[in-house]
């Protein structure tokens, strides 16, 4: 039986029964009028309610942000400014020119330089921000599976350090065949992160201690020992020298540069791409996966499903550490081969909790983080270099990127983006009637 409608419809009402929304015009022959395709429609609120616009939109404000920060800082926009209310374009053309100019500079120095004389000298600001990308991309994903497994992982110094001595420690002191010394140093490497990691698991397992707290504790621990260890002849100091930095590594441990010796990019970026295959498969593909994944949403209801907790823990950091221990060992072993000390982490370890943030800690987002300030880290020289900007700009940027991630409401807001799990309006659904007819044709 139809209800009536508002005076306004004009006698129009809904038939409703299960499963099923008939219009009624009012006549005997009328059929049920036709339902729009709102396929394209729920899509793209789909995407816009997700978190891919929540960083994108975090990623805008921020370089926006940057920009009016380059415009008070540049001198030309501050002398223009003076003389504003009788010549006001003078100003906007040179807040133009000086946030112009400026990343303009980032992209000759992060994407392809144009200015260049040829095309291998044009895209090794590409090859050399993917160099910067690959100890990010891989710390990320180690901090990213740390996040789905329900695990805040800042221990990525630390891990980086351990996994860097032992790299570098194989690299130097051991003489093996060429390509078994680079294998096996890799494989130390990786173990001493994973180690160092699965030891903050395994007393949060055993004791309930906090991750947090733990990997803090285990970044002064592992800074402190490897300061030792590179300040004591005939551990990890080079012989006959009195600063703390290790030996050159062998030419047999070293990573192979991709594209030839002009360039700096070296293997452990197809290890990085590797590692986020391997991470997305065992995160969304595999039974191990599920049950870190099951933990890191609810750790009551993952016990009563019968997943070991404790176990899913301590495997989760121990695989988290894994990751972080191979971005440590491809800095010894691709980059910086020519000795390291203790600032080899080169703050990659908490740079990294960025990456694994923007990325929302999926392997994919992770990767394309990873390549940005990969190139915000080589683009920010050139443009310091070219256009007097200094290089904390882009540290600012970077750190209102993370700010904006961590208030997403606030993003959504300005952006209007609409809220995740928010219906769509009645006027948008489709009738389970439509879907049927969908499903039939």
């Amino acid at each position: 039986m139809s209800e009536p409608k508002e005076p306004g419809d004009q006698g129009v009402a809904d038939v409703v029964v299960p499963d099923t929304v008939v219009t009624d015009v009012g006549g005997d022959d009328a059929g049920p009028t036709p339902v729009r395709d709102t396929r394209w429609n729920d899509a793209l609120q789909r995407v816009a309610s997700g978190g891919w616009a929540v960083s994108l939109g975090a990623v805008v404000l921020a370089v926006l942000a940057g920009s009016v920060m380059i415009a008070f800082t540049d001198e030309g926009v501050q002398s223009a400014a003076s003389y504003f209310f009788s010549r006001p374009g003078d100003t906007f053309a040179a807040i133009g020119q000086a946030v112009g100019g400026a990343y303009a500079a980032l992209f000759r120095g992060a994407v392809y330089n144009y200015t260049a004389d040829s095309f291998a000298q044009g895209i090794r600001p590409l090859t050399q921000s993917m160099t910067y990308a690959t100890p990010l991309i891989a710390a990320g994903l180690g901090l990213a599976l740390a996040f789905r497994s329900g695990l805040f992982n800042i221990g990525g110094q630390g891990q980086m350090l351990m996994a860097a001595a032992g790299a570098g420690w194989v690299g130097f002191a051991w003489d093996l065949p060429g390509g078994l010394h680079l294998l096996v140093a890799l494989v130390v490497g990786v173990a001493a992160g994973a180690l160092w990691g699965g030891l903050a698991g395994l007393l949060k397992a055993a004791t309930g201690a906090h991750e947090v707290i733990v990997t803090i504790m285990l970044n002064y621990i592992a800074f402190y020992l490897l300061s030792y260890l590179l300040a004591t002849p005939g551990l990890l100091q080079a012989p006959g020298s009195a600063n703390p930095k290790s030996p050159p590594m062998a030419d047999t441990a070293l990573l192979p540069r991709l594209l030839g010796p002009e360039f700096r990019l070296h293997l452990g970026f197809l290890l990085a791409l590797g590692a986020v295959v391997l991470t997305w498969w065992l995160l969304e593909r595999s039974s191990l996966g599920f049950s870190l994944r099951a933990v890191g949403e609810n750790a009551r209801a993952a016990r009563v499903a019968g997943i070991h907790v404790p176990r899913a823990t301590v495997m989760a950091m121990l695989l988290s550490g894994a990751l972080v221990g191979l971005a440590g060992s491809t800095q010894v072993l691709g980059l910086i081969t020519t000795g390291f000390s203790y600032d080899i982490d080169a703050g990659i370890g908490f740079d990294a909790i960025t990456v694994a943030l923007l990325g929302s800690s999926n392997p994919v987002g992770v990767l394309f983080a990873g390549l940005l300030f990969g190139g915000f880290k080589a683009g920010g020289s050139v443009m310091q270099a070219s256009e007097g900007i200094p290089i904390e700009i882009v540290l600012v940027v970077q750190s209102l990127i993370v700010l904006f991630i961590a208030a997403p409401p606030l993003v959504r807001a300005v952006f209007r983006l609409p809220q995740p799990g928010r219906r769509a309006p009645a006027g948008t659904r489709r009738s389970g009637a439509s879907r049927r007819e969908e499903v039939q044709r």
